[in-house]
């Protein structure tokens, strides 16, 4: 941002931004377009990061970030019988399914997010170690239309890019913001990122929520003073 306050826009070809996701009674047109150029931008140089990770790096990072997450889970008094929205992972996301594993036979409800409206919240379903899967919405495997209907006590948020106030930078569907906005009670949060995904900040818009905190290989580094 310079002196004056105006947004960097990078020209990019990166993932496109839902041009009508953007409030214009919240948020200045122009300023809202200069972010949503950045956005792209910053989304092909942390995507282009974690590509440079390669098989081996990318294995080892999603190792070490389930172990932070399940100390972080073993904080919490139970999670016996606790909803747990995981994620399936796509393009070189951290694979956290051998820690979804271990919480469903721990007795942790898992469910995984499905697209079943385009441009609406989520809706989860309840996911097993082995079931049949279909391809959903991005061709990504989903549980099957008859798997129950769950409403999550916690949810996993893959992060492309993340700051000091826990606000998440994703591919930019805003599935994750619309779909907190809907829960009620809201769900505690957790985004799954790398550690030098860090960004000084992802400029918030009116419609960004911030996560509970954040996980990557190195810890928590991330968490909310006052989570919802």
């Amino acid at each position: 941002m310079s002196g004056q306050g105006a947004y960097a826009s990078p020209p990019c070809m990166a993932a496109e931004v839902d041009p009508t996701y953007f409030d214009p009674l919240g948020t200045d047109v122009q300023q809202a377009h200069d972010v949503a150029r950045w956005r792209r931008a910053e989304r092909a140089r942390l995507a282009s990061l974690r590509e440079g990770l390669g098989q081996t790096g990318r294995a080892q990072v999603s190792s070490s970030i389930c172990g932070h997450l399940g100390t972080v889970l073993a904080a919490r008094v139970t999670l016996r019988e606790t909803v747990l929205a995981g994620y399936w992972p796509i393009r070189g996301e951290p694979d956290l399914r051998p820690i979804l594993s271990d919480l469903h036979a721990a007795g942790v409800c898992i469910a995984l997010p499905v697209v079943e409206t385009t441009a609406a919240p989520f809706v989860f379903r309840r996911w097993m170690p082995g079931m049949r899967m279909l391809r959903g919405h991005w061709n990504i495997p989903v549980p099957p239309p008859e798997a129950e209907v769950l409403t999550p006590d916690i949810a996993l948020a893959p992060c492309l890019g993340w700051d000091a106030g826990c606000y998440r930078l994703g591919w930019g569907g805003g599935y994750y913001d619309r779909t907190l906005a809907a829960l009620s009670p809201r769900p505690v949060t957790i985004g799954i990122a790398l550690a030098a995904a860090r960004l000084t900040t992802i400029y918030p818009q009116p419609h960004d929520i911030p996560l509970d905190r954040i996980v990557t290989e190195t810890g928590v580094p991330g968490e909310r003073k006052d989570p919802s």
